[in-house]
């Protein structure tokens, strides 16, 4: 029994292993999972109760309490140079992403390029891997660029998607479909900001509904799609990557210099470690679907590509991350002269900058 018990200890650990080297595997998986049985065992979840409300038809419920876990964990008490970064960045990857998104959708003959939906383009590139983030900013940056998620944070879900479509006309949104849609997020923020109790309690319910919105996501795809779909999503990933990093330091620049920043202090780490694609994207086509049907016919191959962008820039940005690293340091600009700044006003005495090390595998 013991000798057993030690056996299935170590399988789940070397299963971990493996699945801790999978970009975005909380989600990936078991949309890879949702899409096996749908291509080969469609009718499955039809026996009815408690597993096809939750594993066929809880994709509305699912997304209502993970955007209220979510809103609960975006806290704009934050430093005016926290805030304002935040912003930057948010703002850079919205307009290049929004942008490449409503051209395609006006311009491009067939309404796509290369493939590529608007709705993933979209939903893809305005959105951004929290997480990722964050491990990045904690090697490679400072306080504030760690904090700066907090407002970052505002781009996950489909809140930005459907402000870009709505504006742009390309969908319609019944006001109390909008609102219906928005409300959780709201709630969920009112209540982080009142209790930091309750944001620690949501925190941990956000990751839990990852995966199962990623079955229910996958659900609606079958591998013909995925295989469809797979270089159309590494085409978009490596956009994401190239176009949002860019315009995402490309704003934290400007930023520095309407503010008339030193030199020294102008840290570009927080908008190179922004240019990834969220595994919670991977949903935003779904969410768009249940509030406008007419993108139902899209939602399967916009819910691919962007799964396949996930994983993508998970790969590609730490090496961005590094090169942005060595580049600045070659520069004398360093996260830590930052934050030596934003502590003590002064650049003078700043810490030494660290040199970046290689991306560990």
């Amino acid at each position: 029994m013991s000798s057993a018990h030690t056996e299935s200890r170590g399988l789940m650990s070397s299963l971990g292993h493996i699945l801790n080297k999978i970009p975005g595997a909380l989600m990936i998986v078991p949309l890879f999972l949702g899409a096996t049985i749908n291509t080969f065992w469609p009718e499955v979840l039809n026996v009815g109760s408690f597993t096809t409300a939750l594993f066929r038809d809880g994709t509305g419920a699912l997304l209502g309490l993970f955007f209220f876990c979510m809103g609960a964990q975006i806290d704009f008490r934050q430093t005016s140079a926290t805030l304002q970064k935040g912003a930057a960045i948010l703002l850079g990857k919205a307009f290049i992403g929004g942008s490449i998104g409503l051209l395609v959708a006006f311009y491009a003959p067939s309404g796509t390029l290369w493939g590529l939906t608007p709705l993933a383009i979209i939903a893809g590139m305005t959105n951004s891997n929290s997480a990722l983030y964050v491990a990045l900013t904690k090697q490679f940056g400072n306080a504030s660029d760690r904090g700066a998620v907090s407002v970052i944070s505002l781009n996950d879900g489909p809140f930005i998607t459907l402000l870009i479509l709505g504006t742009a006309g390309l969908a319609a949104f019944p006001m109390e479909m909008l609102i219906g849609c928005l409300l959780p997020l709201l709630i969920g923020f009112v209540v982080g900001n009142f209790s930091s109790e309750a944001r620690k309690f949501l925190a941990s319910g956000e990751s839990l509904l990852i995966p199962f919105l990623g079955f229910v996501v996958g659900r609606g795809i079958d591998f013909s799609m995925l295989l469809q779909a797979g270089m159309q999503g590494v085409l978009l990933g490596i956009a994401t990557v190239i176009c949002s990093g860019l315009f995402a330091m490309l704003f934290l620049q400007i930023m520095y210099v309407i503010t008339r920043r030193p030199h020294a202090t102008r840290n570009l780490i927080s908008g190179a470690a922004e240019s990834t694609v969220a595994g919670n994207a991977v949903a935003t086509p779904a969410a768009v679907a249940l509030l406008d049907p007419s993108y139902k016919a899209i939602e399967a191959i916009s819910t691919s590509q962007v799964a396949a962008a996930t994983i993508t820039t998970a790969l590609l940005v730490p090496f961005l991350v590094v090169a942005i690293s060595r580049w600045q340091h070659a520069r004398g600009i360093s996260p830590e002269a930052e934050e030596h700044w934003i502590n003590t006003g002064s650049v003078e005495g700043a810490p030494v900058p660290k040199r970046a090390q290689p991306v560990r595998a």
